[in-house]
């Protein structure tokens, strides 16, 4: 994967993040993928150290669909919660990573630079990164005082 990051060893990662990854991998067994079969699950560390899970669910409609990091970061946001920690995701691929979309890339930096760890079903390696390293020149109202 090119791009601003680094490919680790899922062993060398810290317990929480280790914990983010497991959770993450977790959240992709409910994916509703009955279209292109793709389940990607993830999951979102928030501030105050809980963890929100969310999947793909698609839809015969097809742009009503959702990705993953955005039903994490909806079920987060629904929860109160807007201060995010980390987010990891993982995707059915075991021989790359999955990044998140255009549309998840601008959702993700609204609510701030947060690390992306992009993990296979293996659980081998991981590829870590940050929401800014995904997303340069995002989008952006600056001062906005709601976060």
């Amino acid at each position: 994967m090119s791009g601003a990051g680094k490919v680790v060893e899922f062993d060398s990662l810290a317990g929480d993040i280790q914990e983010l990854i497991k959770a993450g991998v977790d959240a992709r067994t409910y994916s509703y993928s009955p279209y292109s079969k793709f389940k990607v699950g993830a999951a979102l560390r928030c501030q105050d150290g809980t963890i929100c899970k969310g999947c793909n669910v698609e839809n015969t409609a097809y742009p009503v669909s959702i990705c993953a990091e955005r039903t994490a970061i909806s079920k987060a946001v629904s929860d109160g919660k807007r201060k995010f920690v980390a987010l990891a995701v993982i995707a059915d691929l075991d021989d790359t990573f999955v990044s998140p979309c255009g549309e998840c890339r601008q959702f993700i930096i609204e609510f701030g630079d947060i690390p992306i760890y992009l993990a296979k079903t293996s659980l081998g390696t991981v590829f870590e990164t940050s929401a800014a390293n995904m997303l340069p020149l995002a989008f952006a109202i600056l001062n906005n005082s709601e976060k």
